[in-house]
């Protein structure tokens, strides 16, 4: 090959590579404001309707947005229904205890969006919303969201695996996973704390009351009441509160639950017996407007994470099936 057809595949590779790169730096909160400038305003509106109408809506929404990002991006892959023969990432194993109310909270939202604005906003887009809407309505910071994601066009359940935190997993395991998408321990740390609202199932936690030897990590009086909540047969699998203290409340009693012992998964309390993260739970369980500062910090950097541009996405008339 001739020496300027090596240069111009090398400019080219660099092009591709600059492009991938900025590809999160193109996102922008006003990307909306020529063609829908009313959709915070009208996604805010859904949100606040469907937590009216259940307090499930709010941990379940941004549950969905940490499990999006999490495995193919901020595309809003997990949203896809499955179809005969090609289970998406909604059917994983890891993605069955996903709640409803978060699906049918971005379900309802981008219906509202498409009547003001057919075609126009994309449903990562208004997951993003959504999430940062659930946490302030349950009392969590407001920070700006950073808008131009598109919707991405797989989901497969097999893209599922190893991808998102498990209850079980060593610090060193939840830090790669985090180090993997750009996400530091500072991060990891402050998106835990994600789970001062919503609801868990049994069945992610009871090994940890029902332990014998009892485990040391966990505070007595909390295993007792866990036992009391959760069948030792497990012939149900029910709910319980992550945060006792402030089920509905986005605030850092998390944290301070951390330093009694009272971390309903057993990957919560491994911040606090971890010497690497217990110095940012004891600063964060002293002031709720430092952990307010790391949290916005850290969403928005998981916001970043793989975001879809030009033929990667496009824009899906409903959130749930490919167009």
């Amino acid at each position: 090959m001739a020496r300027s057809s090596w240069f111009m595949v090398l400019v080219l590779l660099l092009v591709f590579a600059l492009s991938a790169r900025l590809s999160d730096s193109a996102l922008t909160p006003d990307y909306y404001n020529r063609t829908c400038p009313g959709v915070a305003s009208i996604v805010s509106g859904v949100v606040r309707q469907k937590r009216d109408a259940t307090i499930r809506t709010i941990g379940s929404t941004i549950r969905l947005f940490f499990h999006d990002c999490f495995v193919e991006g901020c595309d809003a892959s997990v949203l896809i229904q499955s179809t005969p023969g090609n289970p998406t990432e909604m059917d994983a194993d890891d993605n069955k205890s996903l709640a409803f109310e978060g699906y049918d909270t971005v379900r309802g939202a981008k219906a509202a969006v498409e009547a003001a604005c057919p075609d126009q906003v994309s449903c990562a887009d208004i997951l993003a919303l959504a999430t940062r809407d659930a946490i302030v309505l349950s009392g969590g910071p407001f920070y700006e969201v950073e808008l131009g994601r598109l919707d991405g066009l797989s989901s497969s359940a097999r893209s599922v695996a190893g991808k998102l935190p498990n209850p079980n997993h060593s610090m060193n395991q939840l830090i790669a996973i985090f180090r993997a998408h750009g996400l530091t321990m500072s991060h990891l740390v402050a998106l835990s704390a994600a789970h001062t609202v919503g609801l868990a199932h049994c069945g992610k936690f009871a090994s940890r009351a029902y332990s014998s030897p009892p485990d040391p990590t966990l505070n007595p009086k909390y295993a007792a009441f866990l036992r009391s909540r959760c069948p030792f047969d497990r012939s149900s699998d029910p709910t319980v509160f992550m945060d006792q203290a402030s089920p509905a409340r986005f605030d850092n009693q998390y944290f301070r639950n951390l330093q009694d012992g009272g971390g309903l998964l057993g990957s919560d309390q491994l911040l606090y017996t971890d010497n690497r993260t217990r110095p940012m739970v004891d600063s964060w369980a002293a002031s709720d407007a430092a952990f307010s500062k790391a949290f916005v910090d850290a969403i928005v950097k998981l916001g970043r994470v793989g975001v879809k541009s030009g033929r990667q996405g496009n824009i899906r008339k409903q959130c749930d099936v490919f167009n």
